[in-house]
């Protein structure tokens, strides 16, 4: 039997949104995050990054 398209769960391309907000735009994808770019910038010196200018 086949499937349709809309049942399968894709593994590319855009994912659904800020894993602690839920905003769709500005992610920041690298190391897999997944954090839109405000909350990215809330928690970020927890987890170890640092604004050098």
């Amino acid at each position: 039997m086949k499937r349709k398209a809309s049942e399968r769960k894709k593994k590319y391309g855009r994912i659904d949104g800020c894993v602690r907000c839920g905003r769709k735009r500005g992610i920041v994808r690298r190391y897999r995050m997944h954090l839109c770019r405000q909350c990215f910038r809330e928690i970020a010196p927890e987890l170890g990054f640092k604004k050098y200018s």
